[in-house]
């Protein structure tokens, strides 16, 4: 995992280096930036895989490679594509680089992985996102339209552009050949075909795989342990193929989460890590979780505090975490889900949620995590599970008269202890005990006239509806940072409140 940034059309060796370091924080295992024919690309690196030799930019001949993820499926495409390639590394990076050599920009359809990269060859330019948007991308252009601009971040970019949009999940851009939307959720899905009986093992062993796979690493690698029915399903898979797995849980003193997370380390005997986070350390630490996170969007903002110690205690003893990100979208966790009654309404919504959370919660996810030099890894958002999930009758994920994820909950109910298959949701803020101590801290700091006057303005300004006096409280302490149009046109909004 790393952070990249890049200039395209003129070489920028002195910007880059800037951009660079402000996303240093994404890669503190070495920096990189060269200049190609046409333009300058850098790269802050967390090493993951072959930790010696894998630094970049990367360069071969006429092709330069700058790549931030992982690609967990690059040994078998070197065999079945480049078989006679004689590597200089062991890396998923330089597969890529002569997959595009060999291929162009089709290679992209061949990766398994989360991935956000750019590669310069022969004076064209190739970027490309992967399919949910789990690595972030952002770029933009100078006032006079001329030099192209990408970062992994927002902060890598501001004072050099005009304006930054996002680069797209699921698309490629080539500066010959345009834009292509290589990834479609919807196109992914197909019906299943047997009962929920079936689709029990189904489940379990789709997500099994996506588990093994993300174990890759010539690094340790740990568990995001709640004790929450998600992330004690990864660290049990996990625990498979682990014989010393780390696992993390954070929260407020008495919190549920420290308490089931004790449980189910004690259960599948994992090395277990805590820490107890006090009010005012969570006030202490919003500066940093703002500006790192780059969204003041509530519901965001009050799990990314959890996140954000959760990061820094598993940074101390890692460089990889997995975490449950993604289960309550495909699976319709969320309480407020609870309002559709038709399983068409329920499928659309959670097609909905599952292709937003690119600036949501796979946003929090990455901002909290590279704070520290931390890779997050997801695979309940593996696209063959995705693909599996999304196939699944709606009709039996409707809460009416059933529990909340009840497919998930009797895939596991033989491998987790009945206290947490039964455990009901609870958001990762709630469960950390943090969800309504800056609701109340923010109520009793901002008058009902200024909350009043700021949602009239933002409304008129950005068309932004200003949710309560939280989400005040948050935007206020982000403007500290940022500009409002570097922020407010690109900021999600989290449905889940």
């Amino acid at each position: 995992m790393c952070g990249i940034a890049g200039v395209f059309q003129q070489p920028a060796n002195q910007i880059v280096n800037k951009m660079v370091s402000r996303i240093s924080h994404r890669g503190p295992d070495g920096q990189g930036v060269v200049d190609i024919s046409n333009g300058t690309f850098g790269h802050t690196r967390l090493a993951i895989l072959d930790v010696e030799g894998g630094q970049q930019p990367m360069e071969f001949k006429e092709t330069s490679i700058v790549f931030n993820g992982e690609i967990y499926n690059y040994r078998e495409l070197k065999r079945r594509y480049l078989p006679n390639l004689r590597a200089k590394s062991h890396s998923d990076t330089e597969v890529l680089m002569h997959l595009y050599r060999k291929f162009g920009p089709k290679c992209v359809v061949f990766l398994d992985g989360m991935f956000a990269f750019g590669i310069h060859h022969k004076g064209e330019m190739l970027l490309a996102r992967d399919p949910i948007g789990i690595k972030p991308l952002y770029y933009g252009t100078d006032a006079q339209g001329k030099y192209f601009f990408f970062a992994s971040e927002i902060k890598a970019l501001v004072g050099h552009v005009e304006s930054i949009k996002e680069f797209p999940a699921g698309y490629w851009f080539h500066s010959r050949l345009g834009w292509h939307k290589y990834y479609r959720l919807e196109e992914t899905i197909h019906p299943f075909l047997g009962t929920e009986r079936d689709a029990l093992p189904a489940i379990k062993s789709t997500l099994r795989k996506a588990v093994h796979k993300r174990l890759l690493a010539d690094v340790p690698v740990g568990v995001s342990l709640s004790g929450g029915l998600d992330s004690s399903i990864v660290t049990a898979l996990a625990r498979e193929d682990a014989e010393h797995l780390h696992s993390f849980a954070v929260g407020v003193e008495g919190s549920a989460d420290l308490a089931a997370a004790r449980q189910m380390s004690k259960y599948l005997d994992t090395i277990h890590h805590e820490y107890m986070y006090a009010t005012r350390e969570m006030v202490a630490a919003l500066p940093d979780v703002l500006y790192y996170l780059e969204s003041f969007d509530p519901a965001l903002v009050r799990s990314a505090i959890p996140n954000y110690f959760l990061a820094k205690l598993a940074s101390e003893h890692v460089k990889v975490m997995l975490t449950g990100e993604g289960a309550d979208e495909i699976y319709a966790g969320y309480d407020y889900l609870a309002r559709f009654e038709t399983s068409e309404d329920l499928q659309n919504e959670m097609l909905y949620i599952t292709n937003a959370l690119h600036n949501t919660n796979l946003q929090r996810a990455d901002r909290m995590s590279m704070a520290f030099g931390l890779e997050a890894r997801v695979p309940f958002l593996d696209v063959q599970s995705i693909s599996l999930a999304m196939g699944i009758p709606a009709d039996w994920k409707l809460h009416h008269s059933r529990t909340p994820k009840a497919l998930l909950r009797q895939s596991f109910a033989k491998d987790l202890p009945r206290e947490i298959v039964n455990r009901p949701k609870e958001k990762f803020s709630a469960g950390a005990g943090s969800s309504q101590l800056i609701n109340q801290w923010a109520e009793a700091e901002i008058s009902d006239h200024e909350f009043s006057s700021e949602r009239q303005r933002l409304k008129k300004e950005w068309d932004y509806e200003l949710q309560n006096k939280e989400t005040l409280y948050y935007y206020r302490m982000m403007s500290e940072f940022y500009d409002d149009e570097w922020i407010l046109p690109l900021m999600g909004k989290s449905r889940s409140l």
